[in-house]
């Protein structure tokens, strides 16, 4: 498993740590059933925080890409499917409408930060 990242990157170490694990798991490099490296020899490999490590893993499983399961390990599942992404998106929607805003504002939220 090959991981880099960029200390001056714009993007978070956590976000380029879940891209390139979610590029691995969709690519098949981490097949369902592989174990991810435990958070503290992860954080330490990559010269990262224990935290940092833990949020893009917890990403990861929001995503439906891997399993926690205690001191087993974090288990890749499957590359997210549809219906993690459906679920995902009723969520933020849910959440939005919570907050006032219409499906237009959440997608215009998501367009404007997108763009920098």
């Amino acid at each position: 498993m090959m991981l880099r990242i960029d200390p001056h990157a714009a993007r978070p170490p956590y976000e380029q740590l879940r891209e390139q694990l979610m590029a691995q798991i969709r690519q098949g490099q981490l097949s369902p059933g592989t174990t991810l490296p435990p958070v503290r020899r992860l954080a330490s490999d990559l010269g990262l925080a224990p935290n940092t490590v833990a949020r893009a893993y917890r990403e990861l499983e929001a995503a439906g890409a891997v399993k926690g399961r205690g001191r087993r390990g974090t288990f890749v599942l499957q590359e997210p499917t549809a219906q993690a992404a459906e679920q995902l998106t009723k969520d933020y929607l849910a959440s939005m409408a919570a907050l006032g805003h219409t499906d237009d504002d959440a997608l215009a939220w998501i367009h404007r930060l997108r763009r920098g």
